[in-house]
Parts: C-alpha cells; sequence; structure tokens
C-alpha cells in the first residue's frame, strides 16, 4: 500500500469556473443568475420571506431615564451591624455613613428602612422612606426615626 493514498497530502484543491472539462466550469456550481450567484452577497438573518427569529420574539425589559437607586435596610440588618461592631457606628445611622463604611452601594441615593426583624439598641437613623412597622420597631427600642423630606 502506497502511505500517499492513505492521506490527504497530494490532494489537489477543486479549481471551480476554469474550463468545461473539469466538471466544475461555466457557473462554478453557483446555478444560474440571481442574488445567490454573485460574489461578495450574504443574505443574513433572511428567511425567505417568513417574518423573522428577531421579529417573532418579544421584547423584554424597560431602562428607565430617571431611576432613582434606593438602598433598602431591614431592621434585621442594621442590628447585624450594630452587634458586628467593626464598623464604629454608635449612635447614628444615615446614607453619608452608610456609604462610607460600605455597607451599601455608592450610586444608592436614597434610604428606606424596612421592618423586618428586631432592634435592641435604641440608635438614632435618618432616612428618606421607612415602613410604619419600622417606625414603631425603632420607637419601641428606644430609637428614634427622621424621615429627610423630599423635594
Amino acid at each position: 500500500m502506497n502511505l500517499n493514498s492513505l492521506t490527504k497530502i497530494n490532494k489537489k484543491k477543486i479549481r471551480v469556473g476554469r474550463g468545461i472539462g473539469s466538471g466544475r466550469g461555466k457557473t462554478s456550481s453557483r446555478g444560474h443568475k440571481g442574488q445567490k450567484s454573485r460574489s461578495g452577497v450574504a443574505i443574513k438573518s433572511f428567511e425567505g420571506g417568513q417574518m423573522p427569529l428577531y421579529r417573532r420574539l418579544p421584547k423584554r425589559g424597560f431602562k428607565s431615564i430617571n431611576k432613582k437607586n434606593v438602598a433598602i435596610l431591614n431592621l434585621s440588618k442594621i442590628q447585624n451591624i450594630i452587634e458586628k461592631g467593626k464598623n464604629n457606628i454608635k449612635d447614628t445611622i444615615d446614607i453619608k455613613i452608610l456609604k462610607e463604611k460600605k455597607l451599601i452601594g455608592k450610586k444608592c441615593s436614597k434610604l428606606k428602612i424596612l421592618g423586618s426583624g428586631e432592634l435592641k439598641k435604641n440608635i438614632e437613623i435618618t432616612a428618606d422612606f421607612a415602613s410604619k412597622q419600622a417606625l414603631e420597631k425603632i420607637q419601641k427600642a428606644g430609637g428614634k426615626l427622621n424621615l429627610v423630606k423630599n423635594k
């Protein structure tokens, strides 16, 4: 057996459009006329007149240009912050202090306090929004909640 017959070392590339005797002459296997027979033409995402896939699928989502980033803190999270003690938060909490200690993201512009969990220490909290339950629990613990008036 010959080694060259097993491997494709000497296999010649088919040269299209090189005469009638080559078997790939004249139209070079492209058929006759039309857009697809021309060079440099690609019909991407064309589905033969059928409604294309990108138009069949529904549009999703919406990005508001006026979105306000509100940081949400539960009372359980506040209690957890106080108990850990490494943040050196003594008696007041507001959005500026939380940003400095990197407890909320720097993109957050407002603070909302929710009433999930219990608060054991009396602490003064300044926030933009608060739930009724959170207000009750903070006052019950002997703390104070200051709501900032928004424009």
